[in-house]
């Protein structure tokens, strides 16, 4: 199906008689006649329920449509976007090990490899999304165990060229890991790219109405575990908490990446979507082809009115001409990109909060992606943790001002930056 109607009806097909809406499964809990019956849950030997913490049949519901927009085989529901990149590469690296990821990824997400990780004993080498072949080359080591980047960049919005970065980790015998969370598969769909396993933060425009905080990660099922057995071991030998279960031969290509995941991380940290939320998610799901439309014209309206303005030093938006990642973005997303738009105010980061002070419609919040315009200051908030060097390398200056454009009139998201810039 196009992904419009996917969006719509993808992974769930009531039959005769049943909701017509995705049931919520509001249980922790599921009932067994026998022991034996829930013994061969335990082992992986049979499909099915039993304890919510591992899995949930609203969530599953709901994770086969974000898998079947994405085009992936197999996907699973996190607790927040933070958690999903967190299980991406924690299914593949442990201590001892290396990532190397793109500089420049949300500010979170960066403390969580180049701190927590850290501590957890696997090492991060951050390379900027620009870098030289011989630079990105030369960031791997023997023991590296993936590639992470973001498909644009938050707040930086720095387009990552796909099929560079999976074909530099696939000559190391290693998967590409893309957060996809600002295009949105309606935008982009990295795994057409050559992207091994796709990241969300659902929370942003697949909820996109501020109300239910998740994530998810959706496996493509095409790389080959088994033809790369020494690097992966917790995929390709036997597991022993489930008696001997090997992922890759146990459950195929397909699905073993999503099985491993749920079946260890998930039993252990217990970082699981709600059933409620994920509901939400649905339901945002099925509207998303047509928000993301709305979005794209109202931040292509805005970045264009901004790029003229006399008191705007500076404009990042990879729909504008002007933008060094317009061929980039014309590539891999010709639909656009998403709603959210970069720019400095001339004065620097005084005038800049003065500014914001002064907006009525866009709402100062953390939150971005959403229906309703907000923006936010990441030098001060989200990236407030990192040094200025490291602001540098995400490509965030102390100006930068993120705006997300909702799905209200564009000529009132302009009137209003209009009356704040005008008022500093």
């Amino acid at each position: 199906m196009n992904i419009d109607t996917t969006a719509v009806h993808g992974g769930y097909h009531p039959g005769n008689g049943e909701p017509r809406q995705v049931p919520i499964y509001q249980s922790t809990t599921w009932r067994y006649e026998s022991s034996e019956e829930m013994a061969k849950l335990f082992d992986l030997a049979a499909a099915g329920y039993f304890y919510t913490r591992l899995a949930n049949p609203t969530n599953d519901t709901v994770a086969a449509k974000i898998a079947e927009m994405e085009g992936g085989s197999a996907a699973m529901l996190t607790s927040s976007g933070q958690a999903a990149n967190f299980f991406a590469i924690f299914n593949l690296a442990s201590a001892g090990d290396h990532v190397v990821a793109a500089s420049t990824i949300y500010g979170g997400t960066y403390n969580l490899f180049a701190v927590t990780m850290k501590r957890m004993g696997i090492e991060f080498t951050f390379v900027e999304p620009d870098c030289s072949d011989e630079e990105l080359e030369a960031a791997f080591r023997p023991n590296t165990k993936c590639v992470f980047g973001e498909t644009v960049a938050n707040p930086a919005l720095v387009v990552l060229d796909i099929e560079r970065f999976a074909n530099a980790a696939h000559a190391h015998g290693v998967p590409l890991i893309m957060d996809n969370t600002f295009p949105t598969p309606v935008n982009c769909r990295p795994i057409e790219f050559g992207c091994d396993i796709v990241t969300h933060s659902t929370t942003k425009y697949m909820d996109g109405h501020g109300v239910s905080v998740g994530g998810a990660i959706v496996d493509s099922g095409n790389f080959d575990w088994m033809a790369h057995a020494e690097k992966f071991p917790g995929l390709t030998e036997p597991d022993d908490s489930y008696h001997g279960v090997t992922y890759a031969k146990d459950f195929g290509q397909g699905a073993a990446y999503i099985t491993k995941a749920t079946a260890q991380l998930m039993r252990d940290f217990g970082s699981i979507q709600s059933p409620q939320n994920a509901f939400y998610v649905s339901l945002g799901l099925e509207s998303l082809h047509l928000r993301m439309a709305r979005h794209v014209e109202n931040a292509t309206a805005l970045a264009k009115y901004l790029e003229g303005h006399e008191k705007v030093a500076w404009v990042r938006y990879p729909g504008l001409e002007s933008d060094p990642y317009y061929e980039l973005a014309q590539k891999y997303m010709p639909n656009g990109t998403c709603g959210v738009i970069s720019f400095g105010v001339v004065g620097g980061r005084a005038k800049t909060e003065e500014f914001m002070g002064h907006l009525k419609l866009a709402q100062i919040a953390t939150h971005v992606a959403d229906a309703r315009t907000c923006c936010l200051h990441p030098a001060s908030t989200t990236h407030r943790q990192m040094t200025d060097d490291e602001l540098a390398a995400a490509g965030i200056s102390p100006d930068l001002v993120r705006l997300s454009c909702g799905i209200e009139s564009a000529e009132d998201i302009i009137a209003d930056v209009e009356q704040a810039l005008a008022a500093i």
